[in-house]
């Protein structure tokens, strides 16, 4: 990680879960981290669980990744202020569990899985990339995706969720390609949990017998892909609790 120290980070969807694990993380490893997120003062309070030093370095700014124009404030706020982004971390995502695919009247709600888990990140990726291009940065682009982007298990419906988390694994790929036929040496990675222990998990799935991650565990993979040799691009890193089902 020593490449990283005073480098900039943004990640989104950081308010709780993963993404605020990963904010501490990246802000102890020395980064200037910037959390963006719809509930922005739950990023100012974590600087309450990090040494002053680090604190100092973590700083969030409101952005919901579902509008464009919300995003394009983030990245402007981010080169105006800290001078551009080396490393993006999209983990804003959600699912809808209340709905089927075949659910009348569900627009809303899969619209917004879409918007938040594809739209989002791709936008997201878009302006980072132009980030680190105009400034001739090899930087990083890691994509927090899901063991359910790449099999569905024969279980609940998971309606949109997973087809997106498929899309995500697609446009990591697609990416890939892109930033090698643009010349560049920005590294894409997608780092794909099994089931994590977060507000988005049903409250009967945790219990002693349910085998789950921790948004930490997540958090040292990422400190792992990006502290790898800049020759070496981790493409799919994917984590499983042991004793896992799906």
């Amino acid at each position: 990680m020593d490449r990283w120290v005073g480098k900039v980070a943004v990640v989104t969807g950081a308010s709780s879960g993963i993404g605020a694990a990963i904010v501490k993380a990246l802000a102890n490893a020395g980064m200037i981290t910037i959390g963006l997120a719809r509930r922005v003062e739950r990023v100012d309070e974590l600087k309450k669980e990090l040494p002053s030093e680090a604190a100092g370095r973590l700083h969030g700014f409101h952005c919901d990744v579902t509008k464009e124009e919300d995003i394009l404030a983030a990245f402007k706020h981010v080169e105006k202020v800290f001078g551009g982004v080396d490393v993006l971390v999209n983990n804003a995502g959600v699912a809808r569990a209340s709905v089927q695919l075949f659910t009348p009247n569900n627009t809303a709600e899969l619209r917004q899985v879409v918007d938040t888990n594809l739209m989002g990140l791709a936008l997201c990726s878009r302006e980072a990339f132009q980030s680190m291009k105009a400034r001739s940065v090899d930087g990083h682009i890691v994509n927090i995706n899901s063991v359910l982007g790449h099999t569905v298990p024969p279980l609940a419906s998971f309606n949109i969720y997973a087809p997106t988390k498929f899309g995500v694994t697609a446009l990591t790929e697609t990416m890939r390609h892109e930033l090698r036929l643009a010349g560049t040496k920005i590294k894409v990675t997608s780092i794909s949990p099994g089931l994590v222990k977060t507000e988005a998990v049903p409250s009967a799935l945790l219990n002693d017998d349910t085998p789950i991650l921790e948004p930490e565990d997540i958090a040292d993979a990422l400190l792992y892909v990006l502290g790898t040799p800049p020759r070496v691009q981790v493409h799919e890193l994917m984590l499983r609790p042991v004793g896992e089902m799906l």
